[in-house]
């Protein structure tokens, strides 16, 4: 992996701080969640449709949504900055390939994704860093493939931080999201929004976005 920049080292370091935590907390994280799971789960058909080629979860964490994703019928990997989280999640999910590296400077050849899903992994990205993000996405995917995001949405205002638990973060409309995803290529599917549940703050944005053939 490439060297990390001040502030993917700062979140990397944050996430090493309280991963133990975090991968106790997260442990049942989808089980009330239907909503995210039906986007989850229309994700998973569309790339296996498409002929079930390589998916990469960009910002795994301790590993639930990949293997979530592996137990829908896909061959996923993670990737995750944080060394003692892609630990936990070799701990756990011994059967799927973890690895520490960075979203936005990917080790992997033009095209060669079939999926993508960042759940909740851009947030802590500074606006302007996030169209050399999408950028990357794009040419690691396949003409035709598919990416799912996950965010914090806005509520109609505009792109705003906020104090998460662990750092700083983002909360964005999710049209100006749609938008800059499309600047490098990629077409809208569809999208979800849905309310803050029990114990959550914010509403909560789903894109499902198709790169371009």
């Amino acid at each position: 992996m490439t060297e990390l920049s001040s502030h993917h080292r700062a979140t990397a370091d944050a996430y090493d701080a309280v991963a133990v935590l975090y991968d106790e907390l997260s442990r049942n994280a989808l089980d009330g969640l239907p909503l995210d799971r039906a986007v989850l789960a229309a994700f998973a058909e569309i790339v296996r449709a498409a002929g079930s080629g390589p998916v990469a979860e960009l910002g795994c964490g301790p590993g639930r949504t990949t293997a979530h994703l592996r137990d829908l019928g896909l061959d996923v990997f993670g990737l995750d900055l944080s060394p003692v989280m892609i630990d936990l999640a070799r701990g756990t999910y011994p059967d799927l390939r973890f690895e520490v590296g960075s979203m936005d400077a990917l080790d992997m050849a033009d095209g060669q994704l079939q999926g993508i899903v960042s759940w909740y992994s851009v947030i802590h990205t500074p606006p302007q860093d996030v169209p050399p993000y999408f950028a990357e996405f794009r040419r690691v995917l396949a003409p035709g493939g598919t990416l799912l995001l996950a965010f914090f949405e806005s509520e109609g205002e505009p792109t705003t931080a906020f104090d998460h638990k662990v750092a700083t973060a983002y909360r964005w409309p999710i049209d100006e999201l749609a938008g800059l995803a499309g600047e490098v290529g990629f077409t809208e599917v569809g999208r979800m929004l849905r309310e803050p549940g029990e114990g959550e703050r914010f509403r909560r944005g789903h894109l499902l976005m198709s790169a371009g053939k």
